[in-house]
């Protein structure tokens, strides 16, 4: 019997991201395996930059988790993980947050990870996080791209440019391995990976691989 979909959930209203997620995942849509639908959330901002609109946007999550109980598995694709509690608290599938994923797969792969965030303001909610997890030891640094919106983040040279010289900073505070923090991110992973030398990890490929690992071992 073939399981109910993986949801990725764009907390954002850009369908260009959530075109851009669809695109990262299309490796991840195996014969036989769950359908993995990408959402938008029409009623949210272009994006999810405010401690408002993280907790604006977490409560949209959990309703739609509410209506959808034929998924198998949800993950929220916004680096903040918004309302990951209280989705947690009413779903009837395993919910997965992907800078919660992005960080165990980053520890997973080197012994200390950087992380490039889009904005300077987003950094001290990722670090709140990581400091919940228990994991903020572990993090060499969060340095911010600067300079373009979460919908630009998955596109152009110069972006790209960018991202790889705030990579290499990271490298220099100790990064063994690069977790891009911002589900937008994702055109540039494997660019990025092989001008850094180093693993960069898309946080919402690496959720979506938990989320379809666990599916697959329930199967077996």
């Amino acid at each position: 019997m073939t399981p109910g979909p993986i949801l990725v959930v764009n907390p954002n209203s850009s369908q260009s991201v959530t075109d851009g997620l669809s695109a990262a995942l299309e490796r991840f849509r195996v014969p036989g395996g769950p359908a993995i639908e990408c959402l938008t959330i029409p009623e949210s901002p272009p994006g999810i930059m405010t401690q408002r609109d993280v907790d604006e946007a977490g409560l949209r999550v959990a309703a739609l988790a509410e209506s959808r109980p034929d998924a198998s598995a949800l993950v929220i694709a916004c680096y903040s993980d918004p309302g990951i509690d209280v989705t947690r608290s009413v779903a009837r599938m395993p919910v997965y947050g992907i800078q919660e994923c992005g960080a165990l797969t980053a520890m997973a792969r080197a012994d200390r990870f950087g992380v490039i965030a889009i904005a300077e303001g987003s950094i001290p909610r990722h670090i709140r996080y990581l400091r919940r997890m228990g994991v903020e030891h572990r993090l060499a640094g969060e340095l911010a791209l600067g300079g373009v919106t979460v919908a630009e983040s998955g596109h152009g040279a110069e972006t790209l440019a960018r991202l790889i010289g705030v990579g290499e900073r990271l490298k220099a505070l100790g990064a063994g391995a690069v977790v891009l923090g911002c589900a937008g991110m994702a055109n540039h992973r494997a660019a990025a990976e092989e001008a850094l030398g180093v693993p960069v990890i898309d946080p919402t490929q690496a959720a979506v691989a938990m989320a379809l690992g666990a599916i697959l071992a329930r199967a077996a």
